[in-house]
Parts: structure tokens; sequence; C-alpha cells
């Protein structure tokens, strides 16, 4: 059975090279069979968090947010990209997940970081667990640190050098761990409604 996975990425930079691993994620996971969509935070363009999509009348929500709570509604797993911006994941990436939060229960999530060094954004990593956990997702204990990024993938989101081949090392683990939880979690739902 396919599984409809979002991959989530959050860079507003005009030179965004994280976007070189958003995209080798989509296409590799597309490559295992399942049904990806990348969701770029900066061509959605959400405002700063003023109102959650939950606090809106029903159908009075801006366009955008509505069809991006559907879409996460409809989604069996999550994958956040997150780049490392002082110790901490993107804030672009951080007020998008923040829009949303009884949308995102009982889906398994997993996280990428990356970063211009060798550290590949592991503390941004870090704390995106436990902020992933908070907003009700199971999250995945295989991880991946991806750094330097411009070593890691060329324009095209195709490995290169020391740093892409580990990166292609890790990821069926990675993807493995997604789809097992995915699984878990599609068939905890069929049997039992949750509880809240």
């Amino acid at each position: 059975m396919t599984d409809r996975i979002l991959v989530f990425y959050g860079s507003y930079r005009t030179d965004r090279a994280g976007i070189r691993l958003a995209n080798y994620t989509v296409s590799t996971l597309q490559a295992r069979g399942n049904d990806v969509e990348l969701i770029d935070a900066k061509a959605i363009d959400l405002p700063i968090l003023d109102r959650m999509y939950k606090e809106y009348a029903p159908g009075t929500a801006p366009d955008r947010l509505e069809a991006l709570a559907r879409k996460i509604v409809a989604a069996d797993a999550f994958v956040f990209v997150t780049g490392e911006y002082n110790w901490g994941p993107q804030p672009g990436l951080k007020n998008l997940t923040d829009h949303f939060l009884e949308e995102w229960f009982w889906r398994p999530a997993a996280v990428l970081s990356y970063s211009a060094g060798a550290i590949g954004g592991a503390r941004a990593n870090v704390a995106w667990h436990a902020t992933l956990s908070e907003m009700g997702m199971v999250v995945t204990s295989s991880t991946i640190t991806v750094g330097p990024i411009l070593g890691a993938l060329d324009e095209s989101g195709r490995p290169t050098g020391e740093a892409g081949a580990r990166l292609e090392r890790a990821f069926p683990r990675f993807a493995d761990d997604l789809a097992w939880w995915t699984e878990a979690a599609k068939r905890q739902r069929d049997l039992r409604k949750p509880p809240y």
C-alpha cells in the first residue's frame, strides 16, 4: 500500500541550499513507491502566526491555510527538513507548523537537518524532535544530519562527495523506520479511534 508523505521545508533565503536536501528526500521516498509532496513554507508564505487554523470559524480560513490543513489531515506521515539557525530550526518552518495542531495528531514524523558546517544542523534536529512530539506526532528515532550541505548534494539534489555518500548510506534506515511507524499508526487508527 502506498504511503502519503508530506515533506516540509522552511527556508526563506534567496540562496537556499537546503532545498537540495528536500528535493533529494522527495525523489528518494518516491522511488520507494510512496506518494510524496514537497510543502515549501516560502511558496505557501503564511503570515506570522496570529490565528491558528482551528481558530477560524468553519469555512472562513484563508484558502492557502484551508488547502494545507486538508493535505496534513490526509497524510500518513511527515518529514521535516530543517536548517540550523543559531542552534535552532528555521523560523519559516516553525511558523508554518504552528498554524496547526490537531491536524498533526497520531501520525509519525521524521527529521533531516543540515548546515553549512560539518555538524549538519544537529542542534536544530534535536530541538525539532521535542517540538514535533509536543504537537502530537510520533517522532522516529532515525534521523539524518547533513553537512556541509553544499558538499553533500549538487544543485539537482544528487549526492556528491563523502557527505553525499554518508547521506545515501543513512537514508534507507531512515526511510525504513518511517515506513514501519507509518504502517503501525495506520493499523492502530483502523483498530481503534484515537482517544482525543
